[in-house]
């Protein structure tokens, strides 16, 4: 069976109970977006989901995920839109962004941790700090590498009577930072609940044209003198690197009628500065949980020393 077909079965089977479709309408489908038009497989698939959502008139928590969850560990999950079983501890628990999320937090096991979403409409028990639980049936959600797990309303929690060491999957750099990528800056997100994506001309790739939510961030290139490293800043990395909060970052632009003023102004503040980060790596970025801005470059001897007793 081709990978599209295989696609076009899963989907078939998730919407099996809500309304009449078939295999071969949705490798039609499938077909038509990836063939002639080019689209990824992964966003067609989410395309063609999206619409057989909207015809059924359903939320995408009351379909399941086509086939039997399977038990993983954190670590395991490299792949958006899996359905999984996790046994995990809650880490971490922070408090939501938006109404239409009930809880967001961080779970772990002895592989690493991974953030987790429970929204409103899911309607499940409450998870609690420093519990473990067996989780069945969450699905893996992706956003620039970095991977999360949702807890929908066909999610099964069962509280268990063990302690679950959480491990540590951080990973730490220190050298230049000697680039910025595109994206970097005053951005603007797609504004669904359920979705953090970076809008490309005000457009989502998922939900289509919308009006965004700003954000910012920076994409840069710290170099070790070895090998470079693509580490991402979030909003708050981002502010308390730079000195320069949303709202500023807002009224900047809005002054000089261009966002990138807000890019340029970060650039010309960090780049060629010295840094040391830690976060967890997902894909080929590492996300900046902390980092501290050094008074001069670190020690190469030392580097390497660390770097050899480190592997």
């Amino acid at each position: 069976m081709s990978d599209l077909r295989t696609h076009a079965a899963e989907i078939a089977e998730q919407f099996s109970d809500h309304i009449d479709v078939s295999e071969d309408d949705v490798a039609e489908r499938l077909e038509t977006l990836v063939e002639e038009y080019r689209v990824p497989v992964d966003e067609a698939r989410r395309s063609v989901t999206n619409s057989y959502l909207d015809e059924a008139g359903i939320e995408r928590d009351d379909i399941s995920g086509g086939g039997d969850s399977q038990q993983a560990q954190v670590a395991d999950i490299e792949e958006d839109e899996q359905w999984v079983d996790l046994r995990v501890k809650v880490a971490d628990l922070w408090e939501p962004g938006h109404e239409s999320i009930a809880q967001v937090g961080l779970l772990g096991d002895e592989s690493g941790t991974i953030k987790f979403v429970a929204f409103e409409t899911s309607d499940l028990p409450e998870l609690e700090e420093g519990a473990c639980y067996a989780l069945s049936n969450v699905v893996t959600d992706e956003y620039e590498g970095r991977y999360s797990v949702k807890l929908n309303r066909t999610t099964t929690i069962t509280e268990i009577d063990e302690e679950i060491e959480v491990g540590d999957d951080a990973t730490e750099v220190e050298g230049a930072l000697v680039d910025m990528q595109s994206g970097s800056g005053l951005i603007k997100r797609c504004p669904e609940p359920d979705c953090t994506r970076v809008l490309q001309n005000g457009r989502c790739s998922e939900h289509g044209n919308v009006e965004g939510e700003f954000d910012l961030r920076i994409k840069g290139v710290v170099d070790d003198g070895r090998e470079v490293h693509e580490v991402i800043f979030d909003r708050e990395t981002t502010e308390e690197l730079t000195g320069i909060s949303l709202e500023e970052a807002k009224d900047m632009a809005m002054d000089a009628l261009d966002t990138e003023v807000v890019a340029d102004e970060i650039r010309a503040d960090v780049l060629g500065s010295y840094y040391r980060v830690r976060g967890p790596t997902f894909g080929r970025y590492l996300l900046a949980d902390e980092f501290e801005r050094l008074a001069e470059s670190p020690d190469p001897e030392a580097v390497l020393i660390k770097a050899r007793s480190i592997a």
